[in-house]
């Protein structure tokens, strides 16, 4: 046998196209990352302003020219309202002027991402630097102890979603790459939501109880979970059911490469680029960490555009993976499934 048989015969062409695949995904995957990650610039950055009104519009207009645009200023009636918005999670921050004083107070909340936080503080004490003013911080929803630079709700998603990807890739391996009839799919959905339980809760007993990293309902956060679990497994199993194998690149591509860069983890969504920016909100891993940061310093609100988000990957995942097990007939259950792998029992 010559070598060029040996090459064909130990490197199938299937085989072939799946490394190319891999290396597509291993080039993107740098891409992403270091082209959301490596230049964190605020811009537009939705910041309240409280000031006197012979003095609101000039203070507005200021902070609106600053080089770059980081801020996208708007006057808001006083304090208490500019905390409600903060707390709503409408504004990231918010500049009250002191009308006698030459002390102002920056109100932050480090809890939705302390490198914003921070951010926000340096760019208010080089504006009003050179007005001879001084600036004193408030954090009004600030991070736990426990939550260093805020990451821990990031973690904690990306965590649920590697979870909900990796079980559903065995589910449907263990049988050969596509479901064979509509009975092992159902089978398939019934044991991911199950898992996707066992994991919301699992995953908020170690983030709460045992680390103390976040705050916020037990509950909540382990609803949250299950349902970041069973959105991505269940969209995963249904591009398997669809491309076979190479539906686990596919769902790599949209949970890990696109999604956990833009989920505004390790910076938040006003420091990231456009792109990232614009598909962060509508992936499973920007709409979790989103709700997850909500659930545990925003006393859950602004979360109903997420967890809509999540349940329709939900929705979409089940549907497609129940009627694309529906165009095959029912096969025998101890046959082959369509990869050459024998069924497997988590297979169903």
């Amino acid at each position: 046998m010559t070598f060029a048989d040996e090459v064909k015969s130990a490197v199938t062409t299937r085989a072939a196209l799946l490394v190319i695949g891999v290396l597509a995904l291993q080039l993107l995957f740098i891409a992403s990352y270091v082209g959301a990650l490596h230049r964190p610039d605020p811009t537009d950055v939705a910041f309240g302003v409280v000031a006197p009104k012979q003095t609101s519009g000039q203070v507005v207009a200021q902070l609106d020219r600053l080089p770059g645009g980081p801020l996208d200023p708007r006057a808001v009636a006083d304090e208490g309202e500019a905390r409600r918005q903060i707390e709503n999670r409408d504004l990231d921050g918010a500049l009250i002027v002191s009308p006698t004083g030459s002390t102002d107070t920056v109100l932050v909340a480090s809890g939705g991402g302390t490198v914003l936080a921070n951010t926000l503080v340096k760019i208010i004490k080089e504006a009003d630097g050179p007005r001879g003013r001084t600036v004193r911080t408030v954090d009004v929803a600030p991070a736990s102890p426990g939550d260093f630079n805020g990451l821990s709700s990031f973690y904690l998603v990306v965590g649920w979603c590697v979870g909900g990807y990796l079980c559903a890739s065995i589910l449907a391996i263990s049988a050969g790459a596509k479901p064979a009839n509509r009975q092992r799919a159902v089978i398939r959905t019934g044991v991911m939501a199950l898992y996707s339980i066992a994991g919301g809760i699992g995953g908020a007993i170690i983030i709460g109880p045992i680390l103390g990293a976040l705050p916020g309902s037990f509950w909540a956060l382990s609803g949250l979970g299950a349902l970041i679990v069973f959105a991505v497994g269940m969209i995963t199993l249904a591009l398997e059911a669809l491309t076979g194998i190479v539906g686990i690149g596919l769902a790599v591509l949209i949970v890990v490469i696109a999604g956990n860069p833009s989920a505004g983890g390790a910076f938040p969504l006003p420091m990231l680029p456009d792109f990232w920016r614009a598909i962060g909100p509508a992936l499973p891993p920007g709409a979790g960490t989103w709700t997850a940061r909500s659930i545990a310093y925003f006393r859950g609100n602004a979360v109903t555009g997420p967890l809509l988000v999540l349940s329709a990957w939900a929705v979409v995942g089940t549907i497609l993976t129940l009627l694309l097990s529906m165009r095959r007939r029912d096969t025998d259950g101890g046959g082959m499934g369509d990869g050459g792998m024998g069924d497997g029992g988590m297979g169903g």
